[in-house]
């Protein structure tokens, strides 16, 4: 072999185990499936020199789009609606599940047990068209990402599944507890716009969307005569009422999925400034999720308002949250919960709690 050979060919091997890796990483650290698609077009750009790069999932009848991401020179393009396939190439590719090297384009189905979508690259008209050894180094790369899209998949499918049991538990709760003393439609979506805005990962943002739901779960042990009473509470009921969160927790544990949620609903009631309960933790000592939700859970207690509590408005509560960050709230939460009600429309609370 000429030196000349052996350098390309080193370059080569230097490719792919370069892509590989960079697959490899992008799949282990992407939680999201919009997002592993976007991240692994551009990669795929990167690290094979191409120009356009078009990355399609399909449905079970394959005939049908549903996500589709495009990055054609530094653009991005993501389509998540169901579309038809009609290009006859793409159709084809999909039906057969056979790569095609095509002018300056390169195809690859992606094939876990069935087609599950395509890869679609296309090279500028001044570089070299892609041979048979490109095709292979896509063949081997396609394997990885299709496990991470499968991955991914299979994770949201268990999702929505755990989503309806933790809905279905919400709703017996619901049942128990007096609707005055429940939370609005809208709670956890005010939970989880927080935790967006602070740019919380997304395990993170689901974690603290189940604690959302469930948080209150210890509440269905407490006797209806000390939850509801107006009156102020004895030093019992009191010692009742604070130990609500371990309670929760103590029905919640065996749940595998809701363990990272765990602490968040434990630590609920914690203050910034140490004074809260179960635990008297201050400060960074308690969990992101709990600081947040303790905003939330409070914003949402002055405008829905309790038996004991008079209904503030709006413009009265974000004031009664300003003046206590620092103490009650942590402040980059109050920040960052200020923000959020400066984008959405919080006179939602209101029109729920008309009566």
């Amino acid at each position: 072999m000429s030196t000349r050979s052996y350098s390309t060919l080193t370059k080569k091997y230097k490719t792919i185990v370069s892509a590989i890796h960079s697959i490899y990483r992008l799949v282990i650290s992407t939680f999201n499936l919009q997002d592993l698609i976007m991240r692994l077009s551009k990669t795929l750009c990167q690290v094979l020199n191409v120009q356009y790069c078009m990355i399609m999932l399909v449905d079970h009848t394959r005939k049908y789009s549903f996500l589709k991401c495009i990055v054609n020179k530094k653009k991005i393009t993501m389509t998540e609606k169901r579309l038809p396939i009609l290009n006859k190439i793409e159709k084809n590719i999909i039906k057969t599940a056979t790569s095609l090297r095509h002018n300056h384009g390169l195809y690859i189905p992606l094939v876990a047990e069935d087609v599950i979508g395509l890869i679609h690259l296309v090279r500028s008209k001044k570089e070299k068209q892609f041979d048979v050894f490109d095709q292979e180094i896509m063949m081997t790369l396609m394997e990885e990402m299709v496990i991470g899209i499968r991955n991914l998949q299979l994770y949201k499918e268990q999702e929505k599944i755990i989503m309806g049991s933790i809905k279905s538990l919400v709703t017996l709760l619901d049942v128990r507890v007096p609707q005055e003393y429940t939370h609005s439609p809208y709670f956890s979506r005010l939970v989880t716009a927080i935790a967006h805005q602070m740019q919380m990962d997304e395990r993170s943002v689901q974690s603290l969307q189940y604690a959302s739901l469930l948080h209150d779960t210890g509440k269905v042990d407490i006797p209806l005569e000390i939850l509801t009473k107006t009156t102020k509470l004895t030093p019992r009921e009191r010692r009742i009422i604070k130990y609500h969160p371990a309670k929760g927790v103590q029905m919640l544990r065996h749940l595998q999925i809701l363990k990272p949620a765990i602490p968040i609903i434990m630590h609920h009631h914690e203050r910034y400034n140490g004074t809260g309960y179960p635990s008297r933790l201050k400060g960074k000592q308690i969990p992101i999720g709990s600081r947040i939700m303790a905003v939330a859970d409070a914003f949402e207690a002055m405008v829905y308002g309790r038996p004991y509590r008079e209904r503030m408005n709006i413009e009265e509560a974000l004031e009664e949250i300003k003046k206590k960050s620092g103490t009650q709230f942590d402040p980059t939460v109050v920040e960052a919960f200020l923000k959020v009600a400066k984008k959405i429309n919080l006179k939602k609370y209101l029109k729920y709690n008309v009566k």
